[in-house]
């Protein structure tokens, strides 16, 4: 591996001119491409194997055309304190506004609050439901505008006007400003570390110019494979951290060969040829933990992983190419200003040998660290663990869901119309339960749907149920049952286990059988098949990892420290994100509004994608420890040398990670920040508590006995030279395929 990688790097460095026009071709090919794509769909969230969504499936079949997706808009109308919504005043208001909203090219109907019977009890609140012929995503500025406008004109008149529903959401999602934020502070923190513009910049634009083609190819593709617009989110987001992360090792291998003394293109070949193994691999642990959400069963989240898996591949790739082929053009240009200086002046180059020699052995901040764990290990081992462990408590409590409007801040009208129709109609009445009858076959259609009614109306937790509603066939029905509590309240999640408990019984009596479905029941079965899927996709991915960790480092115990860090770090993460999104402790200062539970893909979302990136930290930090020992040092002098070297890229990387996540936090949508939140935090933890700690904590206890591994499976593992064991040889004979210098014998080709 390392040799294949040196010569790739060398030859990248030597044909820069024609790596980078190839480069440029295929950003141009997929640009032009997706600007002649047609555009991505919006893609039908959908769950196969979930009750909810086969009574969807039904309720498609058999009311064709009925349960269209358009948008559609809840208008609140309250009246004045005092006063009630059905005064003549307030009532001429109301229908005045009614006809209005009707007004427009794309609304489809507008029911009237007081012929639908939509007035609450005490007569102070009324809703009129605005249903549109275009999905929200396709809604107008017009249409929008005259929304408002109508709106507008009740307030005039004195009643409360609060609008929801899913014409609200514009489907924007960040819109730009996280992405930027990031990008900012990876600038200033690349600047920090290297002390060079140059060098700065190129990890910058090495990552935007893989993300540029990792988004136009998903553009391209699209159409084909189905992608919808949300598909690229999870690839951008990806694709830019380890887009700066990958070039970031081989940028800072480049500069550490080139302060020992070697030449710009031996020192291009070296970095690809061991940082690059380390990219290499590291790239495979992300790509493993994407590829596996595919395990979860749901279409759309694999669609998700599999682009962003792809995202990765290309950053890989570009930084086993790009980044030595840019360096190729300017070879000093990323040294820091003092080791510029020196090579103005240089006129000869060092042989590799003595450039061995000379490379710089000082102490930094990141060696006095591990000195420090290595003379207290177990105290440092105990406390990052019992802190870890003090994190992942409250996860104990999670409880999962799909935040609605009620998550949403107080300023916004979608919330404050949600309050007011759970203060006028009751807390069930924003999470209605849709109960569809399939009486296909039976004897008494109208009467086995009257009795499922009848039967579901007299259970506990169900304050209403609407008439049903026949199909055509009159042999399928539907109607809602409203529950006595809120969507995301744990007796909601009961009603819903109770009613289908009691199906058996009910359909006996009926003769007809029937599904429950809604948004509310919707949420509650993806949460159920969410949490069931988590242990095997963890089983999957660690399991698949800590084989190619094994494979890597040729280790027994250190993969499994690294996968049981793992689980440590992203349990506390999870514990954290309780804590701050469903218990409310320091919620005020992340600008969290309204607990609730915790979205039910962020576990998924977390496990994948911090597993990926903890891997990566792993093996750049762990392989310049493992590169140190079998080049002789001593087994705790090896981890020295590794945090001589890694240490400050580590935490670089680290910083930029979490800097990109963060920007999240400071939107106002609750699901983007809660997922913002979590990623950093877990970055944090991996990073500093883990990797930094915990790590050489544990391999200065285990000593030699870390790197064992039984001679039987070193027999079976393949061999890849990740630590550049044959470029130490001889690196020259190496790109040129002679004797090693220094013993005559042939170069191992290497994997």
């Amino acid at each position: 591996m390392a040799t294949f990688l040196y010569r790739l790097g060398r030859l990248a460095f030597r044909r820069r001119g024609y790596v980078a026009l190839l480069w440029v071709a295929v950003l141009a090919a997929v640009g032009l491409g997706a600007l002649q794509a047609p555009g991505a769909a919006d893609e039908e969230f959908s769950t196969p194997g979930i009750e909810s969504q086969k009574a969807f499936d039904l309720m498609q079949e058999r009311f064709p055309g009925a349960a269209a997706d358009g948008a559609t808009a809840r208008v609140v109308f309250v009246a004045p304190h005092g006063q009630k919504v059905t005064a003549t005043a307030n009532r001429k208001a109301v229908e005045e506004t009614v006809d209005a909203l009707g007004d427009g090219t794309q609304v489809a109907g507008v029911a009237d609050p007081f012929t639908a019977k939509a007035v609450g009890k005490d007569g102070t609140t009324a809703y009129a439901t605005v249903t549109y012929k275009v999905k929200s995503s396709a809604l107008t500025d017009a249409s929008r505008t005259a929304l408002e406008n109508a709106t507008d004109q009740a307030r005039r008149a004195g009643l409360t006007v609060e609008t929801g529903g899913s014409a609200m959401d514009s489907g924007a999602g960040p819109g730009g400003t996280a992405e930027i934020i990031g990008i900012a502070i990876a600038a200033v923190v690349l600047l920090v570390t290297f002390g060079s513009l140059a060098a700065a910049g190129l990890p910058l634009l090495t990552a935007i110019l893989g993300v540029g083609i990792s988004m136009f190819t998903i553009t391209v593709l699209a159409d084909a494979l189905g992608l919808s617009t949300s598909t690229g989110t999870l690839a951008m987001m990806l694709g830019l951290a380890v887009g700066i992360d990958y070039a970031l090792f081989v940028v800072s291998r480049y500069r550490e060969e080139r302060a020992g003394g070697r030449s710009p293109e031996e020192a291009a070949g070296l970095a690809v040829g061991t940082a690059g193994s380390a990219v290499v691999f590291a790239g495979l642990t992300v790509v493993i933990a994407l590829a596996g959400l595919s395990v979860v069963g749901i279409p759309m989240l694999t669609k998700m992983g599999l682009t962003a898996a792809g995202a990765v591949v290309v950053a890989v790739v570009i930084a086993l190419t790009v980044v030595p082929a840019l360096l190729g053009f300017w070879p000093n240009a990323v040294l820091a200003g003092a080791a510029r200086r020196r090579e103005g002046g240089r006129r000869r180059l060092f042989r590799a040998k003595k450039a061995k020699k000379a490379e710089p052995q000082g102490d930094n901040r990141g060696t006095r660290w591990a000195r420090f764990v290595l003379r207290r290990p177990l105290p440092v081992l105990l406390l990052g663990v019992v802190g870890l462990g003090a994190l992942a408590v409250p996860m104990t409590q999670l409880q999962l869901g799909m935040p609605g409007d009620e998550a949403k801040a107080t300023s916004t009208t979608e919330r404050r119309a949600y309050d007011d129709l759970a203060k006028g109609f009751g807390p069930g009445f924003n999470g209605p339960l849709t109960i569809v009858v399939d009486a296909k076959g039976a004897d008494d259609a109208k009467g086995g749907v009257s009795t499922v009614r009848e039967r579901i109306a007299a259970t506990d937790g169900v304050v209403s149920v609407s008439q049903p509603r026949f199909n055509k066939a009159a042999d399928t029905a539907v109607f809602t049952a409203t529950p006595s509590t809120s969507p995301t309240d744990e007796k909601t999640k009961t009603l819903v286990k109770t009613i289908r408990g009691e199906r058996p019984a009910i359909e006996s009596a009926a003769g007809a059988s029937f599904e429950v479905t809604g948004t509310t029941a919707l949420n509650i079965d993806i949460s159920g098949k969410v949490q069931s899927a988590l242990v095997p996709y963890l089983v999957t991915v660690v399991g698949l990892a800590v084989v190619l960790l094994l494979v890597v480092f040729r280790s027994l115990l250190v993969p499994l420290k690294a996968a049981l860090g793992f689980l440590l770090s992203v349990l506390a993460a999870l514990g954290t994100v309780v804590l701050v999104f469903q218990q409310g402790h320091a919620a005020g200062l992340f600008g969290v509004e309204q607990t609730g539970p915790i979205m039910s893909l962020m576990p998924i979302f977390l496990v994948g994608i911090i597993f990926g990136l903890a891997m990566d930290y792993e093996v750049f930090l762990v392989s310049r420890m493992r590169e140190s020992y079998v080049h002789g040092e001593p087994a705790r002098e090896a981890v020295v040398s590794g945090f001589r070297h890694s240490a400050r890229v580590v935490v670089a990387a680290a910083l930029i990670m979490i800097a990109v996540f963060s920007g999240f936090i400071g939107e106002g949508e609750s699901m983007i920040k809660m997922i913002g939140f979590g990623m950093a935090t877990a970055v944090l933890l991996d990073a500093f508590v883990v990797r930094m700690a915990i790590v050489p904590a544990v391999l200065a206890l285990l000593g030699d006995r870390a790197w064992w591994l039984p001679k039987w499976l070193d027999r079976l593992l393949p061999r890849v030279d990740i630590e550049g064991e044959a470029l130490t040889r001889g690196p020259a004979a190496v790109a040129a395929g002679d004797q090693d210098p220094t013993s005559g014998e042939p170069v191992e080709a290497g994997v």
